[in-house]
């Protein structure tokens, strides 16, 4: 089990780039591996998760060539992947083995796919009965509820479905799974989730409408290969957007992120804390909103955060509750139970290794309250495998009076490699 032991900074400052979006990696492979000729990523995440969604289209038959600099997609077509020879291995990847479950639902042959052991821990159910009410026939450990899942697809009707949550991947699965299905599929949310999906969707050709609580696809459509070009991701630049912000004497410019709407609720919660927070150059990439974000320290203050705001900032709330560890009085955080089942239950992690910092956390079924303190303790925390951890953890060991260890750190390969020696090069420490 791999560590690391950081030790606090007395400023964050410089200019960096982060690494590609990872939920937009995902999708340029997913869509280019059923669209009709040949498509280019440039930016694209090569962390684990990623590449356990490139070794499964290769394992259907796509061509795949990554260059170094930018990935080619020879396109299959809608209906041109072939069998599996294989269970199909998706790592650590959530969105992985969620969506393609439903793009496997689509197709006319068996296909098994399965994770590590954090992901077989998982909850399937909330994709798979959709697909199955879709006509899909997925089997599984745990009546089908866990993985390894078992596929055999064909024969799809759209279906009207409500959301009990709003999850991007739930409906990025039935999209997939629309494209293939007879008629319209609708999939609507209590709350509007991440929208790369339906941007990419429109940007390959399919037959796609928005409405105020979702989508509907229609199927049968071809899908034409494009250019993507994938930007920062907003959820890596979180944890330098936090460091910069509860560091003192601090100025950080990230270049080249994501500020797609549906995903910038990290930075909405930070501007309310207090956080000073700039974004500069706003541009157009792909069809994805693009800024260089420009971050310098600030006095936090403690806030509620629920209501339509979480789901857009779902993956940075490890991050954000450093920040409220290290803000003036009791942040509130409610409506935030898909926490639960990430790759850890990041509720009880976060307040667990908080605790061990010396601060005061109570645990709801919900979020957590967080009393914020001027000063954070050293001492070990434990990752619990899950990457956001490790890296939100490795984030407060900034501020704290002495070193802080984190435990399992492997794990933060599967979306951010080279966060560590990033994070080396913008904490300035004392001499």
């Amino acid at each position: 089990m791999s560590s690391i032991t950081i030790q606090p900074a007395v400023s964050v400052s410089g200019e960096i780039v982060v690494p590609g979006d990872k939920s937009i990696s995902h999708r340029s492979i997913m869509l280019g591996a059923i669209a009709n000729g040949v498509t280019t990523v440039r930016g694209f995440l090569r962390g684990e998760d990623n590449m356990s969604t490139m070794h499964a289209f290769r394992a259907m038959g796509v061509e795949i060539v990554d260059d170094g600099e930018t990935i080619h997609i020879t396109g299959r077509g809608l209906h041109g992947l072939r069998e599996p020879g294989d269970v199909l291995d998706c790592g650590n990847s959530g969105t992985t083995i969620r969506l393609i479950t439903g793009l496997l639902s689509g197709q006319s042959f068996f296909s098994v796919v399965t994770g590590d052991q954090y992901l077989r821990k998982r909850p399937m159910k909330r994709v798979v009965e959709p697909l199955s009410r879709m006509g899909a026939r997925i089997a599984g450990r745990s009546g089908g509820t866990l993985a390894p899942l078992a596929i055999s697809g064909g024969s799809l009707k759209g279906i009207d479905y409500q959301s009990p949550v709003s999850s991007a991947q739930i409906k990025s699965s039935l999209m997939l799974a629309g494209l293939y299905a007879d008629g319209e599929t609708t999939v609507s949310e209590p709350s509007l989730s991440r929208d790369h999906s339906e941007r990419m969707f429109q940007l390959f050709g399919a037959s796609l409408v928005r409405h105020d609580k979702g989508v509907t696809v229609r199927g049968g459509v071809e899908l034409t290969a494009q250019e993507v070009t994938v930007p920062g991701d907003i959820s890596s630049a979180a944890f330098f957007i936090v460091a910069a912000l509860i560091t003192p004497n601090s100025e950080l410019l990230i270049k080249n992120v994501g500020v797609n709407p549906s995903r910038t609720g990290v930075i909405d919660i930070l501007q309310a804390m207090g956080g000073n927070i700039q974004l500069l150059e706003l541009r157009d990439v792909s069809g994805e909103p693009v800024a260089d974000i420009l971050v310098r320290s600030s006095h936090l203050k403690g806030i509620t955060i629920s209501g339509s705001v979480v789901p857009r900032a779902i993956d940075e709330f490890p991050a954000i509750c450093v920040a409220a560890a290290r803000a003036e009085g009791v942040t509130i955080i409610r409506d935030a139970k898909e926490l639960r089942v990430k790759e850890t239950d990041r509720i009880t992690a976060i307040a667990d290794n908080l605790r061990k910092l010396g601060i005061t956390v109570t645990e709801s079924e919900d979020g957590m309250d967080i009393t914020g303190s001027e000063q954070l303790l050293g001492g070990i925390v434990d990752s619990s495998g899950d990457h956001r951890i490790a890296m939100s953890m490795s984030v407060a060991a900034l501020v704290a009076s002495s070193t802080i260890t984190v435990t399992d750190i492997s794990c933060v390969a599967t979306s951010f490699p080279s966060f560590f020696p990033l994070l080396e090069k913008v904490a300035q420490k004392s001499r």
